[in-house]
């Protein structure tokens, strides 16, 4: 992510909150691609806030230690730690089922002190460490658990936005999706976005199209059926990834365009960065198509379009 120094500009607050191990810290490292110090991840002191730009918007992410001490000194001084808050992500470790209860009791207090502030932001629940490739019977477990608790959330708790998301730092794209749509309902123009998109994949005949920022969310996208969308969903991480590392050994890479195109299942992957604003940070354009070459007046309109809406 692209963290700024000038904080004068209007910030928008994002809390990340839940216990103390629930893999706050781990899902923001890893929408930073930041894998390695995943591994050493050390417990969250205090509150962390950091800012960052999005869609051209100051964000002020406040990740919140969950340590007993931590939450008991948030509870006391609520107008510092949950006043202004826009979007509450509250993260709860559903592999740790004995501290079930006191990660719920923990979201009541949480709700308590918007009570207090006079605050009703929006409160997207993940549960988190829903590891993918689980036996059938452990996943049916699982599922009935979820659903459970949902349910207990939803109906011992007198609050009326509440989402829910199952994420997994192993199934990276399960966090890009819910990140990316929580983010996008705080900016206004998203269904331009869309629509600009959607009208740029007509004519660029591409079964599905993504375009991406470099903090790894989905700011626009269109896929022509359920299965383009989960094939594309999946392979941000892996460009993302190969972008980051510029190991292109596996790909046809045409540096002089500065994309890379892979091949697979009679599809061509295309993956292309650009940039919209002078120094501004990259974006990224991902898609799927027959052809592999790129109608360069084509991508120029989507992105003289995309620079009108976001900077105009």
């Amino acid at each position: 992510m692209e963290y700024l120094k000038d904080e004068s500009a209007k910030l928008q607050k994002i809390l990340f909150t839940g216990l103390d191990s629930a893999g706050k810290t781990s899902i923001i490292f890893a929408l930073k691609r930041e894998f390695s110090k995943i591994a050493n991840i050390e417990p969250t002191r205090g509150a962390q806030r950091l800012v960052f730009q999005y869609l051209g918007r100051n964000i002020s992410e406040w990740d919140l230690g969950g340590q007993i001490a931590y939450r008991i000194s948030y509870l006391k001084s609520p107008n510092k730690y949950f006043d202004k808050t826009e979007i509450a992500i509250y993260v709860i470790d559903v592999r740790d089922k004995e501290r079930i209860q006191e990660s719920l009791s923990y979201l009541s207090d949480v709700i308590k002190q918007f009570k207090t502030l006079e605050i009703e932001p929006p409160i997207y629940v993940f549960f988190h460490k829903c590891d993918p490739n689980l036996a059938k019977e452990d996943q049916d477990d699982l599922d009935k658990f979820l659903l459970s608790l949902q349910d207990k959330i939803k109906n011992s708790m007198e609050y009326k936005k509440f989402y829910f998301y199952r994420t997994s730092i192993y199934y990276l794209s399960s966090i890009i999706t819910a990140i990316s749509e929580i983010f996008l309902t705080l900016y206004p123009k998203a269904n331009l976005i869309q629509k600009t998109i959607e009208t740029f994949a007509t004519k660029f005949k591409a079964e599905g199209v993504q375009i991406i920022d470099d903090n790894s969310l989905i700011v626009g996208s269109y896929y022509n059926n359920a299965a383009v969308k989960d094939i594309l969903n999946q392979t941000t991480p892996y460009f993302l990834s190969l972008n980051d590392s510029f190991l292109y050994s596996e790909f046809i890479y045409e540096k002089s365009e500065e994309k890379m195109i892979i091949q697979r299942f009679g599809r061509f992957f295309l993956f292309k960065p650009f940039t919209i604003k002078e120094n501004g940070p990259p974006y990224y354009l991902l898609a799927i198509r027959e052809d592999p070459d790129i109608n360069k007046d084509e991508y120029l309109t989507l992105v003289n379009l995309l620079k009108e809406i976001l900077y105009k």
